[in-house]
């Protein structure tokens, strides 16, 4: 919450308590942003709410609600507006001092949780025996920008990648890699990734078109389950090669997950099942054991059964969630869970989430959310592929825009006439290109599907992560001209608000709090992409109009603390977004 809106709020009760009695203690004091900002900064539109309550005029009320409003400390004389607005419009005085109060603090005046609680973020979650592809990009990066968000909030968070390491698919692959790779079972790296994905398809063919090998994989599945020797050891080489594959990605990301496959919870599956038919749950419906659901039919109108153990005896998806949902709130403690997948999965959480509710497994101060996302698309808002129509590695699209950055990167140091190192170029070519996908991701509203666009996400303009790093490397050059140390601009450097772009800088700087706290709940991190990207917008505004070095030696200090409170909050949001900043580009 801001702190600015809190203290108004306060005021405005206590205003409403004297001017009206008690019975007004709890009363809304309805405070927003205002929608203009000739209106001031905030507005309060109690009196039109209270209109029919006390039978008066709201200007009559706004008017008695102001005689009580004891606010001198942080704005400028209220006035009411129209049928009865009340605006306020902050002191530069007070705008002062709780700069001066951030600047001194390492956090940025963002508090940590008060009661911080035990999350678990669920994401990324690619298949064994698969490459991660564009489709898993999106997870990977909400998740991190989750993740980051709540532990900067002090929230205890176990991120959790739920790896498919297990199931039918396995005992295909094994039984064909037998026959026609043998040596991918017994030894390491014998197969790369690539190799193994190919091979995949290959089973998968053979298994779709050949019914004696599909005994012989269902076999293998068995063997596996029952822990046979050298099937786990395939399997094992087999999750191996991936995860190595993986973590070269999740190296690129800057990511950093807890593994914890579906083969995790297989000895906990038919637990699952015994409880739910002792509660009384469990239906049996041509062969396999369900859970009819409420508030699901089918085509025909009828219940809708959510499976959890096939007619062949098999288990499935759904009973390794359940699984893994009951593991993590009683063994890791859980009181919020927050699951990252496409909107595809919507209805099955929600089913899921259902039959955990009604067998008694949730309990009250335990959240589940399921955090869905659109799809990425590509030039004319069909399925990004390749020219051969293949879905895009993941590993290629990043390389490709490292590639591109580096390009015009080269071509605009030659233009400039600059020389630099192999080293910085591979740097920044990196970090920007990265930081392009990660943020052209981020920035969208989740929910929506976006168009990928290397054009849009490398621009230098717009809301764009080498904007928004070009504003913090703009900051580190006056520091390097003016010979300036940001680090060493000790507490006796105050801030002084004289000029309009000064005022608005500063005020955007003191929401940094509200916003992260929005993130929090609403786990929508494209509201923290949408304010630095403003922030950065009203950085380049006060720097094209106020002198920093030039000014004279007050103004210079304050200008110089207003620069290095910018640049110190985009090095803070960024960080959360998984971008690291550079000193120059």
């Amino acid at each position: 919450m801001n702190p600015t809106v809190e203290q108004l709020k306060t005021k405005f009760q206590q205003a409403l308590i004297a001017a009206f009695g008690t019975d007004y203690a709890a009363a809304d004091p309805m405070l927003v942003p205002a929608s203009n900002p000739k209106f001031g900064d905030y507005q309060s539109n109690a009196p039109l709410s209270l209109t029919k309550k006390l039978g008066q005029p709201p200007r009559a009320i706004a008017e008695k609600i102001v005689q009580q409003l004891d606010i001198t400390d942080i704005c400028q004389p209220p006035l009411i507006a129209g049928p009865g607005f009340i605006n306020l419009t902050l002191k530069p005085e007070y705008l002062e001092g709780q700069l001066n109060a951030i600047f001194a603090d390492p956090r940025l005046g963002v508090a940590p949780a008060k009661n911080p609680i035990r999350v678990v973020v669920d994401f990324s979650s690619p298949n064994i025996a698969k490459e991660m592809h564009v489709g898993h990009l999106r997870s990977t990066i909400i998740g991190d920008c989750i993740a980051r968000t709540l532990e900067f909030q002090s929230e205890d968070v176990l991120r959790l990648n739920h790896v498919g390491d297990w199931g039918t698919q396995f005992g295909m692959l094994i039984a064909y890699l037998r026959e026609a790779y043998p040596a991918a079972l017994t030894t390491q790296d014998a197969l790369d990734l690539g190799d193994l994905v190919a091979l995949y398809r290959q089973a998968k063919q053979r298994f779709d078109e050949d019914q004696a090998f599909q005994e012989t994989a269902r076999q293998e599945v068995v063997k596996l389950q029952a822990g046979a020797e050298d099937s786990r050891r395939a399997w094992q080489l087999l999750c191996e090669q991936s995860r190595q594959e993986f973590q070269v990605i999740y190296d690129l990301l800057d990511v950093h997950l807890t593994e914890r496959g579906e083969s995790f919870y297989n000895p906990l599956l038919s637990g699952v099942v015994e409880d739910l038919d002792q509660l009384g749950l469990l239906v049996e419906d041509a062969g396999a054991k369900c859970v009819f659901l409420e508030g699901f039919t089918n085509k025909a109108g009828e219940p809708l059964p959510l499976i959890v153990k096939k007619s062949d005896g098999g288990y499935n998806y759904a009973t390794t969630d359940l699984a893994a949902l009951r593991y993590r709130i009683q063994q890791d403690q859980a009181q919020r869970i927050i699951y990252i997948t496409d909107a595809g999965q919507a209805s099955h959480f929600t089913q899921v989430f259902q039959v955990a509710r009604r067998a008694g497994w949730i309990p009250d101060n335990v959240e589940l959310v399921h955090v869905p996302f659109g799809l990425v698309q590509g030039e004319g808002g069909k399925k990004l592929k390749t020219r051969s129509g293949e879905t895009v590695r993941l590993r290629d699209l990043l390389d490709e825009a490292i590639a591109r950055t580096r390009a015009d990167l080269e071509t605009r140091l030659k233009e400039e006439g600059r020389s630099e190192t192999e080293e910085f170029i591979a740097n920044v070519a990196k970090v920007v290109g990265i930081s392009a996908v990660k943020y052209a991701d981020l920035s969208q509203n989740r929910t929506s599907n976006y168009v990928f666009s290397y054009d849009k996400m490398l621009s230098l303009q717009g809301n764009t992560a080498p904007y928004m790093l070009y504003a913090y490397v703009r900051i580190q050059g006056i520091s390097r001209k003016g010979e300036i140390n940001f680090q060493q601009l000790g507490s006796d450097a105050k801030i002084l608000l004289q000029e309009e772009t000064e005022l608005v800088l500063a005020k955007h700087l003191l929401q940094l709090g509200a916003v992260l706290s929005e993130v929090e709940q609403d786990l929508l991190p494209n509201r923290l992409c949408q304010y630095l990207f403003e922030l950065s917008q009203k950085f380049n505004q006060f720097y094209d109009r106020c002198p920093v070095l030039q000014a004279e030696e007050s103004q210079r200090t304050s200008r110089l603390v207003l620069c290095n409170l910018t640049a110190r909050t985009l090095k803070l949001g960024l960080s959360l977004l998984g971008i690291p900043v550079l000193e120059r580009m």
